[in-house]
């Protein structure tokens, strides 16, 4: 398998596992929180890149501490969960910032920031492989627990399903995603394949499970295109790949305001109907 086949299957692997997900993520209102995964990554891959180690567990572990400590100043009623995100990640990231700048710290360090998909190894292949799969399968068997959860909270409980665990899965979920994805889109980059795809979903299809299923094919399709965009005009892989996804978005926002479409919100019941 060549370079350029290597880079097109792990862009369209990311797309397909990314775009469903972030659908969630945008209808539970965390795109802030995606934000702020991406960013708490940043120590955890410069203190993985000086010492040499795989930048999958440099990633894992900086979304670690930075949930500890996040769920620890939460607690703190005069702090609250807002604030304790806002501080707890600007101050990882800068700590990441200023690890990245150290002596020690491989010449590289694009590779962190903006990734390599041109030097994806079988084993982030495999791992790109396992999120598509492991991300379709759940969001499958929860679809029902995600769709009460995320159109009326209130009555969730009533159709037996726990609205703060079903966010609390998610964002595990969302935090793993992020893991493996970094390594071919980077610490900066990668939020734009979880936002960006579901954004154009939303435009292209009306009921629920067709924007889940629209957001897997948008993600894998601009992640594709954008392997190509980047080896025919010599540009970087992932930057290509976020800037074909991101102008997918703001197209698809542009069209939605120049229509003037109005969608009614739909009940859980309709919900879980599709």
């Amino acid at each position: 398998m060549s370079i350029f086949d290597r880079a097109l299957l792990e862009a369209v692997l990311l797309g397909a596992a990314c775009g469903p997900l972030g659908l969630w993520i945008l209808a539970f209102r965390q795109s802030y929180a995606a934000e702020s995964l991406s960013h708490a990554m940043l120590p955890g891959l410069a203190l993985a890149a000086i010492a040499g180690a795989p930048l999958l567990l440099g990633a894992a572990g900086g979304i670690g501490v930075a949930a500890v400590v996040i769920a620890l100043a939460a607690r703190d009623r005069r702090i609250g969960a807002d604030l304790a995100v806002a501080v707890t990640v600007t101050t990882v990231f800068g700590a990441g910032v200023l690890l990245a700048n150290t002596p020690e710290i491989p010449p590289k360090l694009a590779d962190i920031l903006f990734g390599d998909l041109l030097g994806v190894t079988d084993a982030d292949l495999i791992a790109a492989a396992v999120l598509a799969l492991g991300t379709a399968a759940g969001l499958a068997s929860g679809h029902r627990a995600l769709a009460v959860a995320v159109h009326d909270p209130q009555a969730a409980r009533a159709l037996g399903t726990n609205p703060a665990r079903v966010q609390a899965a998610l964002l595990v979920a969302l935090a793993a995603a992020m893991v493996v994805a970094v390594q071919g889109l980077g610490n900066l980059l990668v939020v734009a394949v979880i936002v960006a795809p579901p954004i154009v979903a939303q435009r292209l299809a009306r009921t629920l499970m067709a924007q889940v299923v629209a957001a897997g094919v948008v993600g894998a399709a601009g992640g594709a295109l954008g392997v190509v965009v980047s080896d025919r005009l010599s540009l970087a892989a992932g930057a290509s790949v976020a800037l074909v996804l991101t102008f997918a978005a703001l197209l698809a926002v542009t069209l939605r305001s120049a229509g003037g479409e109005q969608r009614h919100a739909r009940s859980p019941i309709e919900a879980l109907g599709g």
